[in-house]
């Protein structure tokens, strides 16, 4: 019986997974630097604004699909590699900067909410097949961004204000220069990701998820 183009997608995409699960080391460190490259790639998608230091930018997307696409601690991974080679002098932050100066600037703890965002959303999409479906992908997303990322990006913005100016920001002025702007495009970037997230994932077990028997 001929297989229907539906049946072999699928098919295609839980061979994807399981192969991208059991790679050697090697294989792994080389397509954790490849979804660096993309998360470097979509930094530079960048729009600034005049009263915040911290511009617009697309590479919050590529963020919450390294956990997907790479799982638990690849994905991280994948972060900790731009964040490195970015540290470096690579110029792949936004607006094409690079260089350890970056851990004194105002979007350094965005940068380290990336790696958080990232593994977490990697255990949950190898740990639950529910997981990988719209909704709950959706409310994970969300999380993700306004709690993972922004919480340490706006205690880095917070302290960059702080030894910039002398005085700590009000917990307003941190919200309207480093939050406020960037909630609708945020709200788009999670609800693309998580509608890719339930197009391109399995929805069978492919890494001893916990609720396979359900």
């Amino acid at each position: 019986m001929e297989i229907s183009i539906v049946d072999n997608y699928y098919k295609k995409r839980f061979d994807f997974f399981k192969w991208n699960r059991e790679l050697s080391l090697t294989n792994k460190v080389i397509i954790a630097f490849f979804m660096a490259c993309i998360t470097g790639i979509c930094a530079q998608i960048v729009i600034p604004l005049p009263w915040t230091p911290v511009p617009v930018t697309g590479q919050t997307f590529a963020v919450l699909m390294a956990g997907v696409v790479l799982g638990r601690y690849w994905g991280g991974i994948s972060q900790v590699m731009y964040v490195a080679v970015g540290l470096a002098g690579i110029p792949w932050f936004a607006g094409m900067t690079g260089g350890y100066g970056i851990i004194f600037g105002a979007t350094a703890g965005y940068l380290i909410g990336f790696i958080l965002a990232a593994l977490f959303l990697g255990h949950f999409t190898d740990k639950y097949i529910k997981a990988r479906s719209f909704k709950p992908m959706l409310g994970l997303m969300l999380l993700a961004n306004f709690a993972i990322i922004y919480i340490p990006g706006l205690i880095g913005l917070g302290a960059f204000l702080y030894f910039a100016k002398g005085s700590m920001p009000s917990i307003w002025t941190l919200i309207v220069m480093g939050l406020l702007p960037f909630v609708i495009g945020d709200l788009v970037k999670i609800a693309g990701a998580a509608g890719l997230t339930k197009v391109i994932t399995p929805k069978e077990p492919y890494a001893h998820e916990v609720d396979a028997n359900n």
